[in-house]
């Protein structure tokens, strides 16, 4: 049987951080490069920094405005991709962004759709947790296309439901260096389970770069994979996990929502309205008792490795998290 040819991928919302690291694996990692013969990066902020590193590392880059379908289209179209992997982007309507992109791909008859989703969103409320329930709505618009004959787009599928980022401990770093404190609102005795977006990026690759005789690899086509971190955490054993991790002794410290909101909306902070709410409402889903599970089989399964442990992930990041020691004057000053 012939080798399979190199995949033509597209990669959606490029100057995001889930783009960045799944398009820079694809790029530079032997055991996917040479399984792509391009990947196209669709952006609408073509000055971001992540998007001059994708560049650099050989991204072809396809700068759009947002809304304008047929400009999408024509992208796709000239790229003339094979395989869409769909990062909804940071917006505050994601469904009516991935929708576009979904009639961009069909439009320029793009046969494969990879979806990164929202581990959780099937658990949320409409009512209160409005900006994860969007997730479920994209899935829908996805797997609703395996259904249209009159498609081309999206009969070979695949969506991936990302866990918590371990990444986003890393907005409470001022407070680590300063206190040695975690100030998170999880609720006294509910569990979750961060995943680092590396094995989100390595699980992606493996699927945006398998091949098989309907598009996508038959191991991963038609599959919903929910991928979360090993370890299932509660606010004191976070503490303990990063304890473990940075060698010096963390505290777990309980706030309410009004304070993870107004920590979240500071200036040194970085996020927009639309992620801000995101992680709110997924700590919401913490404290409700809705998140005490773990889900690594995909991960094992398809890339044959073991996620990252949370320990290691505070490890990794002790520059970041550990105190910071208090400069004191010599004696006698």
């Amino acid at each position: 049987m012939p080798d399979p040819e190199p995949r033509s991928l597209i990669l959606t919302a490029g100057e995001g951080h889930t783009a960045h690291q799944l398009g820079t694996l694809l790029l530079t990692s032997a055991k996917f490069k040479s399984k792509l013969s391009k990947l196209t990066v669709i952006t609408m902020n073509e000055s971001h920094a992540h998007i001059s590193a994708l560049r650099d590392a050989g991204a072809s880059i396809a700068p759009v405005e947002a809304g304008d379908t047929d400009a999408l289209a024509a992208a796709m179209e000239e790229a003339g991709a094979d395989t869409i992997c769909i990062v909804p982007p940071s917006v505050e309507d994601k469904v009516a962004a991935s929708q576009q992109l979904l009639d961009a791909a069909t439009e320029a008859g793009v046969q494969n759709v990879v979806l990164i989703s929202s581990a959780g969103c099937d658990m949320a409320e409409r009512e209160e947790q409005p900006a994860l329930r969007q997730f479920v709505d994209i899935e829908t618009a996805v797997m609703k296309m395996k259904g249209d004959a009159e498609r081309k787009t999206g009969h070979s599928l695949c969506i991936i439901r990302a866990g918590f980022y371990a990444e986003n401990l890393l907005l409470y770093t001022k407070p680590s260096q300063k206190s040695a404190q975690l100030a998170l609102p999880l609720g006294p005795t509910h569990k979750f389970a961060p995943v680092a977006l590396r094995d989100v990026a390595l699980l992606a690759a493996h699927v945006c770069s398998g091949t098989g005789p309907q598009g996508l690899d038959d191991k991963h086509r038609g599959q919903l994979m929910t991928v979360t971190g090993p370890m299932m955490a509660a606010g004191e054993e976070l503490a303990e996990a990063a304890s473990q991790g940075l060698g010096t002794k963390m505290e777990y410290v309980e706030v309410d929502e009004d304070a993870a909101s107004k920590h979240l909306s500071g200036s040194d902070i970085g996020i927009d309205d639309s992620e801000k709410q995101y992680l709110l409402e997924y700590y919401a889903l913490v404290r409700a008792g809705k998140t005490n599970y773990i889900a690594t089989n995909a991960f094992h399964d398809v890339t044959g490795e073991h996620p990252m442990e949370l320990p290691e992930f505070f490890k990794g990041h002790a520059a970041e998290f550990k105190p910071k020691k208090r400069k004191t004057g010599k004696k006698g000053e």
